[in-house]
């Protein structure tokens, strides 16, 4: 590797709160590989709140206003602010990728380049800028961590405490129902009979309001009507449901999602994760590590496109070709995921043992 790079803009604006945690891993090796630069990240809200208090950012800039061009006006306007001697981008559209070339600035504009359809999305970003020469391969190694204040550790701490029982048999499992879009959604019945069987387990199980990356879709809540075993943590933003995740996780919680930011957002805050994938590859989209079991759903789907899921068929509307007209179980892929699997990768990153009793439990 050279001399280190004194002003860095990496530019994530593809939208998603998933996207951004994604890019985690690339942002803290740039920051690790060039100390004392000033790192600058260019993204969209509500995900942008996630990186306000992490020390390897020094500011995080956003689009001005929701209308077209907006992204790349705010890309002119962080070079215009102070031209970087590096840029990197996930972005592609828009001419973003040449605007930043004509900056002068290194470049690397395209962390999508041939991407294989088994090595992680995450992993692909980290493993093209070793190639560039601007990462070391132990920073290949990097997982997503988002960063939190003490008084948001304890807040969470707090809310957390008040939602789960003094003592129970087995550690606490968070259900993350709402996948933000259909076709990504698992079947209302699955997640009622995944719910029923947990707590008769022994598991005390919390249920979120998740701040939303897409527009409310057509059907209604999901645990609806109401669990009674689910007690339903109260709303928050980001940050909030981070510090909430890292509270569950000290106590030995399980988070149980499909493929969606506050998933991500879960395991980037400490917490072990079961990830529920229809439509989006595993292998590709999962979450990795010890702490993470992704759980494929009709693996041999002939309509799956890993490395170009926006142009599957279903992936727009979650009409699936395979599934009956108007299904209440929605997409096949989805359906596939056994309730019996959820619950096994439930027990086996639980351990089988009971709960931890966290320091500073509230």
């Amino acid at each position: 590797m050279g001399e280190p790079y004194r002003e860095i803009l990496v530019v994530d604006l593809l939208g998603g709160i998933g996207d951004l945690i994604m890019v985690l891993p690339a942002v803290h090796a740039l920051a690790r590989r060039n100390p004392g630069a000033s790192l600058r990240v260019l993204t969209h809200e509500p995900g942008a709140a996630l990186l306000r208090e992490d020390p390897a950012v020094t500011r995080v800039l956003t689009p001005r206003h929701g209308e077209a061009g907006a992204e790349r006006e705010a890309v002119a306007e962080a070079l215009a602010a102070r031209r970087p001697d590096l840029a990197v981008t996930t972005t592609r559209y828009d001419g973003i990728p040449d605007l930043l070339a004509a900056s002068g600035a290194r470049c690397v504009t395209d962390l999508w380049r041939r991407p294989p359809a088994d090595e992680r999305v995450g992993e692909r970003y980290l493993r093209i800028l070793l190639a560039e020469g601007l990462v070391r391969p132990d920073d290949l190694r990097t997982r997503p961590v988002v960063r939190l204040t003490a008084d948001e550790i304890a807040d969470g701490e707090s809310t957390v405490g008040r939602c789960l029982p003094p003592a129970a048999a087995r550690p606490p499992v968070v259900l993350v129902t709402d996948a933000g879009m259909d076709v990504k959604r698992w079947p209302a019945a699955h997640w009622r009979a995944l719910a029923a069987l947990l707590a008769r387990r022994g598991h005390p199980l919390l249920a979120l309001h998740a701040p939303r990356e897409h527009p409310p879709t057509a059907r209604g809540p999901v645990l609806d009507p109401p669990c009674p075993e689910v007690a339903v943590l109260p709303p928050r933003d980001l940050r909030g449901l981070a510090a909430c995740f890292a509270a569950a996780a000290r106590r030995g919680a399980v988070v149980v999602g499909g493929d969606t930011g506050p998933l991500r957002l879960a395991a980037a805050s400490g917490a072990a994760t079961v990830g529920l994938f229809g439509p989006t590859w595993a292998e590709r989209y999962g979450v990795a590590g010890t702490r993470a079991a992704d759980l494929q759903g009709l693996p041999g789907c002939p309509h799956r496109r890993p490395v170009a899921i926006t142009e599957q068929p279903c992936w727009w509307t979650a009409a699936c070709p395979l599934s009956a007209a108007g299904s209440p179980a929605g997409p096949a892929c989805m359906a596939d995921v056994s309730v019996a699997s959820v619950a096994r990768a439930v027990t086996r990153l639980c351990g089988g043992t009971p709960a931890p009793h966290p320091a500073g439990d509230a």
